[in-house]
């Protein structure tokens, strides 16, 4: 048993320093390119969910129109949160808007502020 131990220290095998040190540069390296990337993709999410539920909106909006030709829009220029049942869109906003939105009577619609509270 004790030679047996013997010939295993004798050929025992592990990384140098050297090798160690290599490793964590390129881990060090690699961190600092992808943290700075992710954050970037992390901000464009909600610019992208705002972009897309103005499209939404818009969508509904000539949907309207379309579906009552000769109703005549009432524009407002204050800014309002669209909710579901919304008088002037009926059944064609599904959800809630996080945002506020003004509308023209030609039906031009323009996304405002952030809204404070979904209802």
């Amino acid at each position: 048993m004790y030679n047996f131990m013997r010939k295993l220290r004798k050929h025992q095998k592990g990384f140098t320093l050297i090798e160690l040190l290599v490793v964590v540069a390129i881990l060090g390296v690699l961190a600092a390119v992808v943290v700075p990337n992710v954050a970037k993709f992390i901000g464009s999410g909600t610019e992208e969910a705002a972009a897309t539920e103005l499209a939404n909106i818009q969508l509904a909006m000539t949907a309207y129109m379309a579906d009552n030709p000769g109703t005549a829009i009432t524009p407002v220029t204050t800014a309002v949160q669209i909710t579901p049942g919304t008088t002037i869109l009926g059944p064609y906003v599904i959800n809630s808007s996080a945002y506020t939105y003004t509308w023209t009577a030609e039906g031009v619609v323009t996304q405002g502020a952030k809204a404070t509270s979904v209802t």
